[in-house]
């Protein structure tokens, strides 16, 4: 995990940090198993919508370049990447739209599309924004003509969440370990994950959280 300020991440930071995920993903794969390589960029902190994809290029950029050194097959990895965004504690706001373009644009300057997949952490965002935001990258993809390697009309990965805070939050601080909560918490998390289902096409629409 990698945390913004001023003077952070060093590029010594993000040199080691990349090095580090591309001899796992290259074990795993000499085990037969399918990495999920994760270079978190944090949301904690005053960072601005900018800063945050400055880094987040720079953190990709250099993990591609040691995944190739390393002789990693991207077409049986998965990416786990964060989305671009302001800080936590960043008082600028920003609309689905502008997350979406700045997300975007990050990863296709430096995510080739022979990645298998792309999963989004979904950090601190609330469950219903990171739905939106998620469901806005799509939109946002197919307005500008994107299509994946076999052609189909979308991005040149699929894309989603995983299976983290944007699906298991609301779950389980209903559950909180009861069993007289356990329905509810199921319903709760069928609902969420349909909710970004929908989003993972495209097809998310408020009104949807409530039905």
């Amino acid at each position: 995990m990698l945390a913004i300020g001023d003077e952070t991440p060093s590029q010594a930071c993000i040199d080691v940090n990349a090095h580090a995920l591309a001899r796992y993903a290259a074990l795993c794969q000499e085990a037969q198993i399918v990495p999920i390589v994760e270079p978190e960029v944090l949301m904690d902190g005053e960072q601005t919508l900018a800063r945050c994809a400055e880094v987040t290029a720079d953190v990709l950029n250099k993990v591609f370049e040691q995944l190739h050194r390393q002789g990693v097959a991207l077409e049986a990895m998965l990416l786990k990447p964060n989305m671009v965004l302001p800080g936590l504690a960043c008082a600028e706001p920003v609309s689905l739209d502008v997350v979406a373009d700045a997300t975007l644009n990050c990863l296709l300057r430096t995510v080739p599309a022979a990645v298998a997949g792309v999963a989004f952490l979904s950090g601190g965002q609330p469950a219903e924004l990171a739905t939106a935001r998620l469901n806005a990258i799509h939109l946002h993809g197919a307005a500008r003509g994107l299509a994946s390697m076999d052609q189909r009309p979308g991005l040149p990965w699929p894309v989603g969440f995983s299976f983290g805070r944007a699906l298991q939050h609301l779950a389980m601080c209903l559950w909180e370990g009861k069993d007289g909560n356990r329905v509810d918490a199921q319903r709760a998390l069928l609902h969420r994950a349909r909710c970004n289902a929908t989003a993972a096409l495209g097809a998310w629409r408020p009104a949807i959280e409530t039905e």
